[in-house]
């Protein structure tokens, strides 16, 4: 069965390693099937923290590394009435909910049971009397069911999650009228049809909502690969500020796009050896056998 993938980048800033890391390899999963197809999405709901030009340079990037897409650029921005469809839908299931609690109000009593994942949110609003006034603009927020969600990660093995304890009822619009991530990425892996997807093990603990989500939607959710993270030459997290970690500045360093590429395959267990390698020549070593992840991140070279 020919895969279908998706990069979905955030046009905030220049394309860093950690996003070659996972564009590539959601690249090389769709490639390696025949009839395999791979599309560009970009994730430019937050229209204020978009940065003029980004998308642009990101493009460039992932031609340079020879990462062309099939599909696309498809922009979130442009889709505001499907999601709008989509929350309907759900509302329709009594499956949606007004919202009005404060960051800080939800801070102060919420639990957050994994690093770097948004507080689970505590129900303040889930049966509150319709009568009473909004302080202020509500957020819609999915009310969840009380289950379990299990899958086999395609990297990270059997994953088992509560959607209760460890997502809660999670924003599907925010009070100012913009589409939360969850909803987005969601409608639009429906939409695109998209049975893979590739993606960094930060949002592992975003998948159970996801599924539910696309199941509530009518659909069934894609297949899902955590790969490992990339860290910085220090083993610090990898962020777009750090210098010497986005394709740009290794481009304008003289580094060989098969070098990164090579890099980039080997750290995440695609080819046994580092050495120069086209993004074509990572499928072909890739063709006929499973994936085998890397069990750890890997660290951007200090040379760079």
């Amino acid at each position: 069965m020919a895969a279908r993938t998706r990069f979905a980048p955030s046009p905030t800033g220049d394309l860093h390693l950690g996003g070659a890391w996972t564009a590539l390899a959601s690249w090389v999963v769709a490639r390696v099937t025949e009839g395999g197809r791979c599309a560009l999405r970009i994730e430019d709901l937050d229209r204020p923290r978009v940065v003029p030009g980004a998308q642009a340079r990101i493009e460039e990037d992932l031609l340079w590394l020879g990462l062309a897409w099939d599909e696309g650029p498809m922009l979130q921005s442009e889709r505001g009435e499907l999601y709008e469809a989509s929350i309907a839908r759900l509302a329709q299931q009594g499956l949606v909910y007004p919202c009005d609690c404060s960051r800080a109000e939800i801070a102060r009593v919420a639990s957050a049971p994994h690093a770097g994942e948004d507080v689970v949110y505590p129900g303040f609003c889930r049966d509150r009397d319709p009568a009473r006034p909004m302080r202020r603009p509500p957020a819609l927020r999915a009310r969840l069911p009380d289950e379990t969600v299990e899958y086999e990660d395609g990297a990270a093995g059997r994953v088992v999650q509560s959607l209760a304890r460890e997502a809660g009822d999670f924003v599907l619009r925010r009070g100012d009228g913009v589409f939360a991530y969850q909803l987005a990425v969601v409608v639009d892996d429906v939409a695109q049809g998209i049975t893979d997807v590739v993606r960094g093990a930060d949002l592992l603990a975003s998948t159970g909502r996801q599924m539910w989500l696309a199941r509530a939607l009518g659909a069934a959710p894609p297949r899902y690969t955590h790969v490992p993270l990339v860290v910085g030459p220090e083993g610090a997290r990898l962020e777009k500020r750090m210098r010497g970690v986005s394709v740009r500045e290794l481009r304008e360093a003289g580094l060989s796009p098969a070098r990164v590429v090579g890099a980039l395959a080997h750290g995440l267990g695609l080819v046994q050896a580092d050495r120069p390698l086209t993004a074509t020549q990572v499928v072909r070593a890739c063709a006929g056998r499973p994936f085998v992840w890397a069990r750890s991140g890997w660290s951007v070279p200090r040379e760079w």
